[in-house]
This record gives structure tokens, sequence and C-alpha cells, in this order.
């Protein structure tokens, strides 16, 4: 696929969200999918190859966050020139929300995720009669995505219940061979001033209001207060706008800075017990890092503590906003040193397997499901220049101009095929729907743009045969301008010498030829139904399961269809034996087909709504029809045969 993301913080920002994403965006790389990020502001001034850097600004009293600035313009610019299959918009600034905007204009699949709860934030920076309106600004933003992509099943349950819609979980992995007790440094413990077997407490983190470092730091000076025989010492890691008050408020404290990398997961190692109070987390990767170091933790019971602390087992937890909770765990673990080694032991037992590779498996699940739900696509994507050539490409039933129509797939489709001929076997522009109020897109026109371009720049011939839902042709036919030609039905001659008469097929629907008015009204009611389609597949693609097809499948099953198609070849083969033709290529039922009726091969190109197929002459004229799922992985995995182009054939027959 081709994934773009949009954030504000990316690497090499040290923030749980930036760390997040640039696992996130590393593993779906290594997995061959195309990602460009779009971040706020330039590394160091510097451009890196795969990121853009939008227009930002930094926060006046936190000028290491930057907050990108509405930028819907560049990315309709960008998308219109390199269409993504789905964007990721990692955060919700504005930037995040023009992203939103610009895809959603151009019909582009949107996957956002929750990384930080912005709304709990308020009363933090005294905005407390904000929070309503933050949490209103999320959700309106959050219901314009296919998907939003959440850490915990527990922040699942709380988004739900404040209206947010389409919620799938994916948790979080840890490095367990970076974040290991084997890295403690006894040398590291002594530059904290520790020379005998203290209890070391450690914090890790940004120094920020919201991590409520305050109230953890006032709670050591109280255990530091009641049990001075005691030894111990707090070890603050990290950088922020807090910094230099909380040093000046707890001198006790050694404060390291910010660290990364092998010297961060040192400085874990070297602690005993890690404290996480914050309130406010999403997640909290700092945890499960702890967790893999062989730390004893204390945490509120919520977001990772919820997720993967078990109380008293792998790590204590105390309910949240109870500090009188938090203390007594503290104090617990100053008592009894055995205690705390045993539940860092086990700590580290239980996060082992939560490694990233389990969680770039998901995610790319995630996007993908979002991706084929909405517009077909998802599946491994074929290199530029991998294209089949072929001889003639037969496609039926596109209906540009309906919702359902499955345009930028059909355009993928004829960017990887070099044929000398494409038949449009009817149905191409549904001339019905837009004459009841249908709204023609961009990725229609782009689709007819493409076909344009493969007959004036590749000298592709084109043969347009009418369809009942392009009926209006049928005043001008037989037309011919240029290498493109409209007619009713034609005979192809394939390169083997097989003639195949090619037409539409709804001359033997009697409902359309005798009963127009009730072809529309089951024109109406299949539009009904794809609707239904399309809200039974968000709810799938919302659960994390692959497409499926309603209306097929109640086609399937309901006899009368059944019995009509195969009625529908009979007929068929009859008019192609009374052409003396060997086979017939056919569409309008909306159902592909490779079979022999009698003695004569009937051929149905499918269609562009739902089925996504079509029908390949090769160069030998060995003739198969494609679905395009498997099409574009035989693409991608080197598996499609490409041949020789052949010399240009004679044509066909035109009636």
């Amino acid at each position: 696929m081709r994934i773009d993301v949009a954030t504000d913080t990316y690497e090499p920002d040290v923030n749980g969200v930036a760390l997040t994403l640039g696992r996130l965006v590393r593993g779906l790389r290594a997995r061959g999918h195309l990602v460009h990020v779009l971040r706020a502001s330039e590394r160091d001034g510097a451009s890196f190859p795969g990121e853009t850097a939008m227009p930002s600004l930094s926060l006046p009293m936190y000028h290491e966050v930057k907050i990108g600035l509405p930028s819907a313009d560049r990315f309709r610019a960008r998308w219109m020139k390199k269409r993504p299959d789905v964007v990721y918009v990692a955060t919700e600034s504005p930037m995040g929300a023009s992203a939103v905007k610009a895809a959603r204009a151009l019909e582009i699949p949107v996957v956002m995720g929750f990384h930080t709860n912005f709304h709990q934030y308020m009363k933090d920076y005294h905005f407390s009669g904000l929070e309503t309106a933050a949490v209103n600004y999320l959700r309106k933003l959050h219901n314009q995505a296919g998907m939003t992509v959440v850490p915990t099943e527990e922040m699942r349950r709380t988004l739900e219940g404040l209206g947010f819609e389409r919620l799938s979980v994916m948790g979080r992995g840890v490095d367990a061979a970076l974040f290991d007790p084997a890295r403690r440094d006894a040398a590291l413990r002594q530059s904290w001033g520790v020379w005998r077997d203290e209890v070391v407490f450690g914090v890790v983190g940004r120094l920020a209001r919201e991590k409520n470092l305050v109230t953890v730091l006032g709670l050591y000076t109280r255990l530091q207060r009641e049990f001075p025989d005691c030894g111990m010492k707090m070890v603050v890691v990290g950088d922020g706008p807090m910094m230099s008050s909380l040093r000046s408020e707890f001198p006790d404290a050694v404060f390291c800075g910010m660290r990364s990398g092998e010297d961060l997961a040192r400085h874990y190692a070297g602690m005993d017990v890690l404290l996480f109070p914050s309130e406010t987390e999403t997640f909290g990767n700092v945890l499960l890092e702890g967790m893999a170091s062989g730390l004893a933790t204390v945490s509120y019971r919520y977001a990772a503590s919820a997720d993967v602390v078990l109380d008293g087992i792998n790590g204590f937890q105390a309910e949240k906003g109870d500090a009188e909770g938090f203390y007594s765990c503290m104090r617990r673990l100053l008592a009894d040193r055995e205690l705390g080694r045993r539940l860092g032991e086990q700590a580290r037992r239980t996060v082992r397997a939560r490694t990233w590779d389990a969680i770039h498996d998901r995610f790319e699940e995630l996007l993908a499901s979002v991706a084929r739900e909405e517009n077909g696509t998802g599946y491994a994507r074929p290199p530029r220049d991998a294209v089949l050539e072929c001889r003639t490409v037969f496609l039926s039933d596109l209906h540009l101009g309906t919702k359902d129509c499955k345009a930028d797939e059909c355009r993928r489709f004829l960017k990887h095929v070099r044929p000398e001929k494409i038949v449009l076997v009817g149905d191409v522009v549904d001339a019905w729907a837009l004459s009841r109020g249908s709204r023609w897109r961009r990725r229609h026109t782009r689709l007819i743009r493409t076909l344009l371009k493969k007959m004036e720049q590749e000298d592709v011939e084109i043969m347009y045969l009418r369809g009942n839902h392009d009926d209006v042709l049928e005043k001008f036919l037989p037309f011919h301008l240029g290498g493109l030609k409209i007619a009713k039905e034609c005979v192809h001659r394939a390169a083997d010498g097989r003639r195949y008469l090619c037409v539409h097929g709804d001359g033997f629907d009697s409902i359309s030829t005798n009963h127009r008015w009730l072809a529309v009204l089951g024109s109406l009611g299949y539009d009904v139904l794809l609707m239904v389609n399309r809200f039974y597949n968000k709810y799938r693609a919302w659960r994390g399961k692959e497409y499926y097809s309603v209306s097929r499948a109640i086609k399937e099953r309901v006899k009368s269809a059944v019995n009509f198609i195969g009625k529908y070849e009979e007929q068929l083969q009859g008019l192609a034996v009374r052409r003396q033709c060997d086979g017939i290529i056919a569409g309008h039922v909306h159902h592909p087909a490779d079979t022999m009726v009698g003695e004569v091969r009937y051929l149905n190109c499918g269609d562009w709504v739902e089925t996504m197929s079509a029908v390949v002459e090769h160069a030998d004229g060995r003739m198969e029809t494609l679905l395009y799922k498997d099409f574009m992985k035989r693409l991608a995995y080197g598996t499609c045969g490409t041949g020789a182009r052949p010399e240009p054939s004679s044509g066909g027959e035109a009636s």
C-alpha cells in the first residue's frame, strides 16, 4: 500500500507518540509498503527522504512542542499527484484536522490514532471549562475517519461512551532485547550517589504538568521524612518545561535529563522501582519499558497498567487519583526489597511476548481493512513498472456516476496492463443513476482520463459497446473517432483465430428489454442493497474482518437469480452459434464467468462495483478472467506472466 502519515510529532522528538510512530513507520516500510510522513517542522532544519515538513509553530511556554498549522491545500496538492491508498492521521491539531478534510474531499480512506488525552490536559493547565468543548471537537474529528485506533480495550469503552464511532484496539510493543535488566551498571548508580543497596525509585517521561510529577516527588519526600534510616534515592529521567521548578523544589532528586536508546535502557536497569504517576495517558510505553527492564512498578489502574499489570503479582496498582494508595505501594517496596525483585522478574516475563512485530502486523491489518472497505485496496502493492503485456482487455459494468463504482481500482488495474485494445462491454457510464441525481465524482473523471491517455499515448484502440444503463448512446451508433469506436456489438478475432461475439447482454434480459420501468425499479433496489452493503462492511472493518459482499451473497442464494443467469448464458450461447462464433463475451449480470455452454465458450467480464474483474486476452489468444485482488497480488509477488507485445491485430467487425 501507499500510506501517508500526518503528525505533529515524529522522531527525533522524544515522547511516546513520536517513538511509537517511528516504530510503526519502520515496521510498515520493512513489509514493503510505501510510507511518507508529513510532519510539523523539519528535523533540525534539515529534510529527510520519506518526510515532508509542514508549516507549524511552537507552543509559547513549551517550545519543543510543535503544533501543525492548517494545510489542506498542501495535502490536496500532494494527494492529487501521489494518491495514497490510506492516510493515517496521528494528531488532532489544526494540521491533522486539515489532513482529514483534504482526504475526505478526495475520497481517500482515513484512519486516525488516539494517542493523547488532550481533553484531560485542560484541568492541568487551568482550562477545566474547555474540557467539554475539547471532547466535542475530538469526537467530531475522529468520527469523520473510517476508523480510530486506540491502544487499550478500556480506552475503547471510554471513548465509545463519549460517542466516538468505529474504534479498533491496537496495543503497544516493547523491545525486550534493548530494555534488559542485564544492562544494570554499578558505576551509573554510583554517579547518582548510590553506594550501598539503597532502593532507587525512578520516574521517566516528559517533565510537564500533566504527568503528575509534583505529587509523586512529594510522596517520595514524605517517604524520606517518615523513614530516614532506610536508604533510598529518586532519579528523574526526562526533560520539559517543569525541569527548573522541579529541581528547585526537590533538590534531593537526581535529574538526568533526556536519555535515549541504550543510554535510556541503562538508566532503567539502574533503578529498582519505576513510579508511573500520570493520570492522563492513553497508554504509557514507559510502563512496558520499565517492566521489560525487570523493575517493580507502581502505577494507577488504567491505560497500560490496566492492560498488563496484575496487582501484587507483576507490579503494584492504586486506584486512579488515590495518592494515599500509591504511597502505600511505595512504602511496601521500600520495606521489602525481595518482594520488589520478585515483582520485577515476573514483570519481565509478562511483557517479553509483547513484540513490536505483532503490533506491526495488527497496524497493517487495520489500515488494509479500511483501504479495502472504502476503495478495494489494501493488498500487497506491485512495483510501479510491473505490467502485464496482453492483447485485449474486456471491461464491463463500471457504472461511472454511482457512489459504489470502484473507479480508482479500475484505474490502477489499467495502469498495470498494456493492451493493444480495450473493449468496454456496456454500462460504463450509468446514465440512469445520473438522471436520478447521483453525483459525478473526481475519481470517475480520472478513470476517463486514464482511458484517453491509453488511446492517445499508447495507441490503444477502444471499442465502447452500449449497455442498458448507457442506452442514451443508441441514437449515435455507430460512431468512430480516431481510436474510439462506439457500437452495439462487435465480433472480436482472437490471436488463435477464434471468433468471440462481444455484447453487453441486456437484450436477453426480458425485464430490461420489455419493462424498462421495472428495470429502473430493480436498479433502485440494487442501489439500496449496495448501501446496506457499505454500512455492513464498515462494521466488519471496525471488527477487523475482511470485505464481504452482501448483495452478491443474496444473489447467489436466491433461486430465481441463479435460474436467470443460467437461462441468460444459454440464450447468449444460441446467439453466438447463429453468428458463427466460437465464444461470447458479455456483462450485465455482474457475475464473472468462464465456462463452456454446449460448444460455445461463455465469458463474463463481471463488474467494477463489487467483484472488480475483467477478461484478458493474452498474446497467444488465451482468454482469462481476472479478479482485481488476485491480479494485484500476482503482480506484487512477480507471479503474473508477461510476454512480448504482439503485432497489431486487424481489429474486429462492429455493428
